[in-house]
Parts: C-alpha cells; sequence; structure tokens
C-alpha cells in the first residue's frame, strides 16, 4: 500500500520545473531586446568615456552617502551629484544602454505577470524578499 497522496503522484516533479525554469532564462537571452540590451552594455563597459563618468558619479555618490550618514550632506553636494548623473546619462553609449534597459525591464514585467497569474503571489516582487527599496 503506497502513502503518496493523489496530489503528490499528479504533481510536476520539481527537476521538470527546474529544467523549465532554465529553459525560460535561456529563450530570454535569445529575446531581440535582450540581445540589444546585452550589446548596449558591452559598449558602455568598452567607452573609456563612459567608463571615466561612471567612475566620477559613483566616487561623488559615495561621497554624498557618506555626508548624507554623518549629517553634512549640503544641498551643493546634491546638486554635484545629480550634475554628474546628468553628464553619465548625456552620454550617447549610456543613453542607449539605459533606453534599451527600460525596454527589457518592460518585457521581464510582462514575463512576470504571466509567471504569476496561476499563482496567489507577484513572483517577481516577492522573490525580492524584504530587502527591495
Amino acid at each position: 500500500m503506497s502513502t503518496e497522496t493523489a496530489a503528490e503522484t499528479d504533481s510536476v516533479p520539481e527537476a521538470t520545473v527546474t529544467r523549465l525554469a532554465s529553459e525560460l532564462g535561456t529563450a530570454i537571452t535569445e529575446l531581440p531586446t535582450y540581445q540589444a540590451f546585452s550589446d548596449a552594455k558591452a559598449r558602455v563597459e568598452n567607452s573609456e568615456e563612459a567608463q571615466q563618468s561612471v567612475r566620477e558619479f559613483e566616487q561623488l555618490r559615495e561621497e554624498f552617502m557618506l555626508a548624507r550618514q554623518t549629517g553634512n550632506a549640503t544641498d551643493e553636494d546634491l546638486q554635484q551629484l545629480q550634475a554628474a548623473q546628468e553628464r553619465l546619462h548625456d552620454i550617447p553609449v549610456m543613453a542607449e544602454y539605459l533606453e534599451l534597459q527600460a525596454d527589457l525591464e518592460q518585457e521581464l514585467q510582462e514575463l512576470n505577470k504571466m509567471i504569476s497569474a496561476p499563482l496567489a503571489v507577484d513572483f517577481g516582487e516577492k522573490a525580492g524578499g524584504c530587502c527591495q527599496d
């Protein structure tokens, strides 16, 4: 006599779900939106102008965060940080990258809705846990 319930014998094996998830990930990398994003990311990574601007922005952001933690951040510090971010976003390869990133995020949100539809939770949001900003 078997102790398995009907739900256990009719369920999809975990290995199948894992395989399907892996196949979905691979399929996403083949989407034209993902390919365009990946190409734009490579152009940003290979652009000395963009990389220098990223370094400048990250340095200013780090300094601003430290100043904010100690209560020493000023409006001028914030304005400098915002100006550095604007300069970074104005670089053509970075602007293209950010636009394609937004397009990809929109497409992934749509996929999330399809995945989440049969579930009782929003898979993408809940998968992020408690540490979302």
